[in-house]
């Protein structure tokens, strides 16, 4: 009778640790997922922060790209983006402590670079024009850079061509 005990509580101790094994690899399973899950949850969103940025700039521009309407001037210590229609009201768009930032005032007015609405995280925004191709660079918080370059239509007449 012994014997038939001790054999039911080694069929019991290897059940037991087989079930603890399964359990083991099952964690180490989900786990290991859990880190792929989130590193590529890290990439999609750094990826969709440099898309929207860029989109969003690419619309600010084009929405003002009209004769003289696409500048590039220093604004106290940084260096802007300013999109006006030649009137006295000027969007300006540049990068402050961290952040890209949008401020629209008077043109003539005396507001600094803090003064500004914060669109989104970035650490600098390099700005170039030559002619017509505005060349924008934004870095963004991960140190990750993203170009645009937009060949301006200031100044261009757009005819339409009357149906015949």
């Amino acid at each position: 009778m012994k014997r038939s005990q001790i054999k039911h509580h080694i069929d019991g101790l290897l059940a037991l640790l087989v079930f603890g094994v399964f359990a083991a690899c099952v964690l180490a399973v989900l786990l290991t997922g859990a880190r792929a899950y989130r590193r590529l949850t890290d990439r999609d969103q750094a990826a969709y922060d440099e898309r929207t940025c860029m989109q969003y700039v690419a619309a600010r521009i084009r929405q003002a790209d009209s004769l003289e309407g696409v500048a590039i001037e220093e604004f106290g210590d940084v260096t802007a983006l300013v999109l006006g229609d030649g009137g006295d009201y000027v969007t300006r768009v540049y990068c402050c402590d961290g952040y890209l930032m949008e401020l629209y005032s008077d043109a003539l007015s005396e507001f600094t670079p803090a003064d500004g609405e914060r669109v989104m995280e970035a650490e600098e925004m390099d700005l170039s024009l030559s002619e017509r191709l505005l060349t924008v660079t934004v870095t963004g918080k991960e140190g990750a850079s993203s170009t645009l370059q937009l060949c301006l239509r200031s100044g261009e007449r757009v005819e339409k061509e009357a149906a015949a």
